[in-house]
Formats: C-alpha cells, structure tokens, sequence
C-alpha cells in the first residue's frame, strides 16, 4: 500500500458495518490510527481488533450531542490528535411507498441521526482542527438527494440538508486550513441501502438485497455492482493530502447512475419489492 494516510488519526461514524467498515478498512490499511463509532459494541470491538494497535472502538449514538462531543475527546486521547472525520452514520427511516402514506412519524428521529449529527459532530472536530490549521471533514450525503423522486421524502431531505451543510461548513472553515466534502453513494448493497422493512428477517433482508440488485444493475451504466470499500477509497482520497485542493464537493459515486437516466429506477426497484414481499407472505 501507498500509506496514504500514515500518521493520520482518524473517526468513522458508523464504523462497524457497511460503508463505514469499508472506509475503517481502507484507512487503517492506508496508515491511518481509526476510532470505529458505532452502536454496535459487539460487531465494533471485534473490527478493531481485529486491525490491531491502530485502532479503538467507542459506543457512540450520534443522535446524542453529549456522545459525539466525547467521541472527538477520546480520538484526541487515544492517538493525541484528529485529522480526519468521516461523519457516516446515518439511517433510512421507514418505508413507504407514497407520500401521503407517510405520517413523518420517524422525522426526527432521522434528522437528528443524519443531518444534525453531522453539524455537531462537525463543529466539535472543527474546533481541535482550527487549531492546528489543516483537517478534512467528509460526510455521507446520497444519491438520494440528488435526483428527487418518489418515497422516503424525510431521507431525501435529511441528505439534501447535508449536501447544503457541507457546502456552508467548506466556505466558513476553509480560512482554518480545514475541508468539508461529501460523499453521494448509490448502488452499494448494504443493508441500510435496501431500505429495512420492519418485520423481515435478516436472511429475508439478504434476500430482498439479491432480488433488487439486477434491477439496479439494469438503471447502472456500469453493469458491476458497487462495493462499501468503493466508498472507502473516495473518502481515503478526500481524507489525504492528494485532495488538498478540494473542498465543498459532492461526489457521486454511483457507477452512472446519476450521470443520466437509463430507466425510471425507482418504479423498477418498487415493483420488485413488491414482489419480492409477496413471495414470501409479508404483504
């Protein structure tokens, strides 16, 4: 490896799993020293150590100010500094397929993981990166906010607010050295990204992942499908100092699908939910 990150310290939010495992992965084989933030403490101690010294595992709710105050303390702590943040975590909140059957009833809740997560969790690190006059701040947006459409109207518009946020935070922190950048993820298939339905098993989820993943190759101008390290090489660039002269950006990477419309992706993805969910007596 180039040791891209070497002597860098980093936070993951959401470290444990998916995206986030694949950015802790891809930073920790880069040389970075990686705290894993998570609420998973048995899926969270177990990826740290299995990375060995350079890296520690802290149980962080991100909805929770008071934690991720503690969360950029104790990188501070462990490792004696803060270089990068990678404000990942985040959650879908339910799923329905029209607006108006959507009371908004999770609305908080997911704002307050997605979007204001990352504002505090923002200024928190920007004050120990103020300091020493250099940092890089990433944050997991969507592909979602991007191309507005049908469903899941409150996730849309919680990355939406991050793709503005990141914008806003880029221009008010660029003065102290620091960069704000987002990452807008599409066709990787994690959990999260299939949007969870209450009710179904984690083997039924892993079975709606593989029925939607050839309708999504479909809508894709690249016919591979995405990987959580794909996120994790984009965000171990915009965390390097390759990427010193980047900031304010939202960077797809989606294999295409934004670049134009093949088919319309989200009736095409729908219809096989619902059939899926039929075909195992959920609806």
């Amino acid at each position: 490896m180039a040791q891209e990150l070497d002597g860098k310290v980093a936070i993951v939010t959401g470290g444990a799993h998916g995206i986030g495992r694949g950015a802790v992965e891809v930073f920790a084989e880069e040389g970075a020293r990686v705290v894993i933030a998570d609420l998973d403490v048995e899926a969270g101690e177990a990826l740290a150590r299995s990375l060995g010294g350079n890296a520690r595992f802290l149980r962080t709710d991100v909805a929770r100010k008071d934690d991720l105050l503690a969360l950029i303390r104790f990188a501070i702590t462990e490792f004696g500094d803060l270089d990068v943040l990678f404000n990942n975590a985040g959650m879908p909140g339910a799923f329905h397929q029209r607006l108006l059957d959507d009371g908004f009833d999770d609305f908080d809740a997911v704002m307050n993981t997605n979007l204001a997560s990352v504002m505090h969790a923002t200024r928190f690190a920007g004050l120990h990166m103020r300091t020493k006059g250099r940092g890089s701040i990433i944050n997991t947006s969507s592909i979602a906010a991007l191309e507005p459409s049908y469903a899941i109207p409150t996730y849309r518009a919680s990355k939406a607010g991050i793709n503005v946020f990141t914008r806003c935070a880029a221009v008010d922190l660029g003065e102290y050295g620091i960069r704000v950048n987002a990452i807008a993820p599409g066709g990787i298939p994690t959990r999260m990204n299939s949007l969870p339905i209450p009710g179904l098993s984690d083997d039924e989820m892993k079975g709606l992942i593989a029925a939607i993943e050839p309708a999504r190759l479909v809508t894709q101008p690249l016919k591979h499908t995405g990987d959580p390290r794909d996120i994790g090489n984009m965000a171990m660039f915009l965390a390097s100092d390759r990427a010193a002269h980047v900031t304010g950006q939202i960077i797809a990477v989606d294999g295409g699908v934004t670049a134009g419309e093949t088919l319309k992706q989200n009736e095409l993805f729908g219809q096989v939910r619902d059939d899926y969910l039929r075909s195992i007596g959920k609806v």
